[in-house]
């Protein structure tokens, strides 16, 4: 795989061409790039314009340059259980062999996944990106307690008064309910007997029940 030369002029960019190629040699780089594209997750992220705060350690190995470090920065989302705005400091560890163009060990065979050295030039944002990614809540809260939204009516249940509930009634009984609940307003209060007859409320005519009764006592 043939490594694209980096822009010497990006921030991303170091020039290694201090250390020499003399194994031992070290040097420091710290940097603030500025992002001109989110970095994250659909709940979470580095948003445009932030910054990457890095630090490195760079040391020259025999296959080519250790670069060690970390990167911080600031993500911007919202709460995965309340859905409120929230801003939470991410930090990811840095470590990552940059393979001399002509390096040939077993360590730096694998073209797919050693990132080479272009003309004495490094390039850090894919590293830093994919750490910064990984280092990211796939769930982020805006506390660890949170007890998130109402189930029912969306509220917040740390905004809504003790024992905040809702008579929830099965849909599947719903239209019975009606049903019946409008037969036994139409049929009218009515009350059994001891004797067995349905007495039914003054001013209303006997029902087939009070016939029966009479009948058999004939």
């Amino acid at each position: 795989m043939t490594s694209l030369r980096p822009d010497p002029a990006s921030p991303w960019v170091i020039d290694i061409r201090s250390l020499g190629r003399r194994p031992g040699t070290l040097k420091r780089w710290s940097g603030s790039p500025q992002l001109d594209q989110p970095l994250g997750l659909d709940l979470i992220a580095v948003p445009v314009g932030g910054r990457i705060r890095l630090d490195l350690r760079l040391e020259a190995v025999a296959e080519g340059v250790l670069v060690s470090g970390t990167a911080d920065a600031v993500a911007e989302g919202e709460c995965s259980r309340c859905l409120r705005p929230l801003a939470e400091e991410v930090h990811a560890d840095l470590r990552e062999l940059y393979a001399y163009p002509d390096s040939t060990t077993a360590a730096t065979t694998d073209e797919d996944e050693i990132p080479r050295i272009v003309d004495d030039l490094i390039d850090t944002e894919p590293l830093v990106r994919d750490e910064l990614v990984l280092a990211l809540p796939l769930a982020p809260l805006c506390r660890p307690d949170c007890p998130g939204l109402c189930a029912q009516c969306g509220e917040p249940l740390d905004e809504v008064e003790p024992g905040h509930t809702h008579e929830i009634l099965d849909p599947r009984w719903a239209a019975l309910a009606g049903r019946f609940g409008a037969a036994q307003a139409q049929a009218g209060p009515h009350r059994e007997s001891p004797d067995g007859s349905v007495a039914v409320a003054s001013g209303e005519a006997a029902g087939p029940v009070d016939d029966l009764h009479h009948h058999t006592e004939e």
